[in-house]
C-alpha cells in the first residue's frame, strides 16, 4: 500500500489584535480560525493560505 505524500502545515500565531484595522483584515483573521492573542494555528500550505497571510502578515506570526 503506497504511502500518502505528506503536505506541509504552515503554523499561524496571532501576535497583534485586529482591533483598529479594517473590517476585511478583521474577517481574515477568523477565516484563519484565530479567535484570540497568541492563539496558534495549523493550515495546510496552500496558495488560498498563503494569500490570506500575506494580507494580514502585521498581525502574525509565521512558522512553516
Amino acid at each position: 500500500m503506497p504511502k500518502k505524500p505528506e503536505t506541509k502545515k504552515i503554523r499561524v500565531t496571532l501576535v497583534k489584535s485586529p482591533i483598529g484595522y479594517t473590517e476585511t483584515q478583521k474577517r481574515t483573521v477568523r477565516a484563519l480560525g484565530l479567535r484570540r492573542m497568541h492563539q496558534t494555528v495549523e493550515h495546510p500550505d496552500s496558495p488560498a493560505v498563503r494569500g490570506m497571510i500575506t494580507s494580514i502578515i502585521h498581525l502574525l506570526k509565521v512558522e512553516e
